[in-house]
């Protein structure tokens, strides 16, 4: 099966990143207005795009159901059976010629009911009765209190009768037969006020399409704040219609290929050399970690935006990658943020800075406990980013909870961390700490090559020396410099007496060399090989592949100068210089440049049969020129002034390394004899 071309599977992967994230973008719109209460409305003039109800707030909502609930109507259910047995009482009565008015009374006021005096508050204007299982309201001035129930048959009493009837029918016990007949359900009664309570409208009004809602420059009122949050309800769920659903998709997904465009160029302008290789795929998964967590957040808690620890993405990057990648790479990863939280200038700005200063500062607290210290200067600095937010008035959260959330996401950035080295294995990158232990001589690929080709490796060594020097002169990556310096010349191994530094150690005469009976072709072609040959042991013994860029371009697309002079000196032709220019490529990082410079320098230093300081300076001088009249160094970041500092770096050292020495004087034997005598 035939592979993808390489630019194909980047574009696959960013594409498929894109409709991956597409699916986690949380299903409704988003409203782009900010806007705040008594805040003046600072858009353009916004009309209704559509027809929509005024959604009524939660206080109102609550206020109207508690006044309805103020406002309870009572429910009782009539007692037949008090009654019937009222009237029993009566017939039992000595009443006499009363006794038949009584019992015709008594059925008139228990018809109309009898309450306890404590039954029908004073603001209670309706009753419901229920009577022969069927309930009515009833004013509640139809209905007796007990007292006044017992008030109203003494009366009519006395209007047959008189005054005297009073202690008769106190004695008989007449009024002790008007008792209570409606009895109160406070069981119905609560349910009845729920329903009536759930039943007030949710809404305060209407909205047509094309209102006008509110207008630049105006107060942002309770009246018009709610006609704004309404609207923005009735916005966000509109995407449930399919049509306009497929468009709510679709400008998402083209939004995201929009991010992953200004990902992809900016690795392509700042470091194009890890375009496709496993880094590449690092970067794009530290995007889609930190862009997923801000999406699937931002879907169902945005407040929990703040515990998420995105300075942890910067440090990820700062283990592997220079800072001009960090920088680019990390604010590529805060765009969703960015883009898709509400307010989300707050949390990009404070994760934005505390990036900043936590990869400046993480470079001096990495190592055990010292962790601690940068997670909580990091933990500062988003709290003061935050509360300078909260002065202007641009956040409204509880801020005893956000810096309760900050303080645990600067925590994870440190419980986070170790997984660098799961994604270095992963990935084959290269960690300061793996570039450490690359750099131990006694690892077995250093030890083949001290084994097997001596020279080469003694020469590697002072390579390491110089490229030290140099990248401590202009900060570079000193320990990436040191193991480059170590395995760039490893493909010398498979072929180490094609070399000089290695044959020369050997006794034999110079015709059994082993160049002697080749002609300047072929020997230029071995030579060229050990590039090829190192690259493939790189792979094999895995070695990361910033390790092996330098194998690769330590001699860039200069040519085996020695045996191309002879080609030419014995007539060849030049537009045969093919044949001696190795097929590598040329250095794109100041590193790489530096490791060339030494390389050279530390191979033709063994020429020089002066080491005076103008010697050395006249040397150097020769050889960074022809680096650089071959346009070795056109596609690196190194600059004319680093290259001048490497330069007076590279000559003090070379300088220092052959110094000279005293010569001791010789004891004179003779004169120590006659001394003695």
């Amino acid at each position: 099966m035939k592979q993808l071309d390489p630019l194909a599977r980047v574009f696959l992967s960013l594409l498929g990143v894109a409709f991956i994230l597409t699916f986690l973008v949380r299903d409704t719109a988003h409203f782009s207005y900010d806007y705040k209460k008594g805040q003046p409305w600072k858009y353009d003039n916004l009309y209704a795009q559509f027809d929509f109800p005024i959604i009524k707030s939660d206080e109102q909502l609550l206020s109207e159901k508690v006044n309805f609930q103020e406002k309870v109507v009572p429910y009782y259910k009539f007692s037949s059976d008090q009654v019937n047995k009222a009237l029993r009482q009566a017939e039992r009565l000595e009443l006499g010629r009363y006794k038949s008015a009584v019992i015709s009374d008594l059925r008139t006021i228990y018809d109309k009911g009898i309450v306890g005096d404590d039954g029908v508050g004073e603001n209670v204007d309706v009753i419901y009765v229920q009577k022969d299982k069927r309930a009515a309201k009833r004013p509640a001035s139809d209905v007796y209190r007990l007292s006044d129930a017992r008030t109203k048959l003494l009366d009519d009493m006395r209007a047959i009768s008189g005054e005297a009837t009073d202690s008769i029918f106190r004695e008989l016990g007449v009024f002790d037969l008007v008792v209570p007949n409606l009895v109160f359900d406070k069981q119905t009664t609560d349910l009845v006020s729920a329903r009536e309570g759930n039943a007030v409208s949710p809404t305060a009004g209407f909205v047509s399409s094309g209102e006008l809602i509110v207008s630049n420059g105006e107060i942002v009122t309770s009246e018009v704040f709610q006609m704004i949050d309404s609207y923005k309800k009735e916005y966000e769920a509109s995407l449930g219609r399919s049509s306009s659903r497929f468009l709510f998709w679709l400008g998402n997904l083209l939004v995201l290929i929009a991010i992953l465009t200004v990902f992809y160029f900016v690795i392509r302008f700042t470091s194009p050399d890890i375009m496709f290789d496993s880094r590449f795929y690092y970067l794009l998964l530290v995007f889609f970690i930190f862009a997923a967590t801000t999406l699937i957040v931002v879907r169902f808690n945005e407040t929990c935006l703040y515990l998420v620890p995105f300075t942890l993405a910067a440090l990820f990057l700062n283990a592997f990658f220079r800072p001009k990648v960090i920088m680019a790479v990390y604010i590529v990863s805060l765009l969703p943020l960015l883009v898709y939280a509400h307010n989300g200038m707050v949390p990009f700005m404070m994760f934005l800075t505390s990036g900043v200063v936590s990869i400046f500062v993480f470079k001096r607290f990495h190592k055990g406990w010292r962790q601690f210290v940068s997670a909580m200067l990091n933990f500062a600095v988003l709290v003061i980013v935050f509360f300078a937010f909260r002065l202007l008035d641009a956040v409204h959260e509880e801020p005893l909870r956000v810096v309760i959330y900050l303080f645990l996401s600067s925590l994870l950035c440190v419980l986070g961390y170790p997984l660098v080295f799961l994604f270095e294995k992963i990935f084959n990158l290269v960690s300061s700490s793996r570039l450490i232990e690359l750099c131990d001589t006694s690892n077995p690929l250093l030890r083949e090559l001290e084994k097997k080709a001596p020279g080469t490796f003694q020469h590697s060594l002072q390579v390491m020396n110089l490229a030290d020097a140099a990248a401590r002169s202009i900060d570079a990556n000193v320990n990436l410099v040191r193991a480059a310096a170590l395995y760039h010349d490893i493909g010398k191994v498979e072929n180490p007496q094609c070399f000089v530094e290695n044959e020369s150690l050997i006794d034999k005469p110079e015709a059994d060399k082993y160049h002697a009976s080749l002609t300047p072709e072929q020997s230029a072609q071995d030579i060229i090989k050990h590039v090829s040959d190192g690259i493939h042991l790189a792979k094999v013994n895995q070695l990361p592949d910033v390790v092996t860029d330098f194998i690769r371009s330590h001699h860039g697309t200069s040519k085996v100068g020695y045996f191309y002079n002879i080609y030419l000196n014995n007539g060849g032709d030049p537009a045969n210089a093919g044949w001696f220019t190795y097929d590598g490529r040329r250095p794109r990082s100041k590193e790489e440049v530096i490791l060339m410079l030494c390389d050279s320098l530390e191979a033709a230093s063994r020429t020089l049969k002066d080491y005076s300081p103008e010697s050395v300076s006249a040397f150097v001088e020769r050889i960074i020129k022809s680096k650089m009249d071959e346009e070795q160094f056109e596609e690196s970041d190194i600059t004319i002034s680093e290259i001048s500092t490497v330069r007076e770096t590279l000559k003090n050292y070379l300088a220092q390394m052959h110094h000279e020495r005293i010569v001791y004087p010789q004891r004179n034997k003779e004169k120590q004899i006659k001394a003695k005598q």
